[in-house]
């Protein structure tokens, strides 16, 4: 089964629209990104990397408005954007580690989570269904994550207890999506067996 076709691809109209632009750009970031925080050596530092990290945030929120409002959804922005969202998220995550070891638990769910969402989107795929787009506690978490690496490279000098409450938040709200995206997946596996046998 094929995920999407290039053969009748229009580069104008399938590729080269503003919300696929957008994703390309947060990719094309995050190398400019993970030098700046890797060799951080001031505040300086700190705030052009958490400035990068909001520009990404934004233009995250903007291509799907803008798809949506200008009828610009395409085969590959559908593919696109979450691979930009999820190498965006792996590289603020790791990268941070080596300031605030406990991030290493954020990145070791993260990593789970989104294995286990690619392995069930592949196998429904099987089934020749789809989890419709992402949900609203995926949204919620997402939003989370952005505004809390956000401050982690803000106030990198803010008080440990505060520093680490704010990686639990995340913790917390990926946790949560993880669970509930299970879920969905789940019903979707029920639905889509009892579909075949019906069949």
């Amino acid at each position: 089964m094929k995920l999407f076709s290039t053969e009748d691809w229009d580069l104008k109209k399938d590729v080269f629209t503003i919300p696929n632009i957008l994703s390309m750009v947060r990719i094309l970031i995050l190398p400019i990104y993970l030098k700046i925080i890797l060799n951080a050596t001031s505040k300086t530092d700190f705030y052009i990397a958490a400035g990068l990290i909001l520009f990404s945030g934004l233009t995250d929120m903007l291509d799907g408005l803008i798809a949506r409002k200008f009828n610009q959804i395409t085969e590959l922005g559908k593919l696109l954007d979450p691979v930009a969202d999820k190498l965006t998220q792996l590289a603020i995550a790791i990268s941070l580690v080596h300031y605030y070891p406990a991030m290493w638990l954020l990145v070791i769910v993260l990593v789970i989570k989104e294995l286990f969402m690619l392995i069930s989107g592949w196998l429904l795929l099987q089934y020749d269904q789809k989890l419709d787009g992402a949900k609203w506690f995926g949204k919620v978490s997402t939003a989370v994550f952005y505004a809390s690496m956000f401050i982690l490279l803000l106030f990198p000098k803010a008080p440990k207890s505060i520093l680490y409450g704010v990686i639990g938040l995340t913790l917390f709200f990926l946790l949560l999506s993880f669970l509930l995206y299970g879920r969905e997946y789940y019903y979707l596996f029920k639905e889509a067996k009892k579909n075949k046998h019906q069949a």
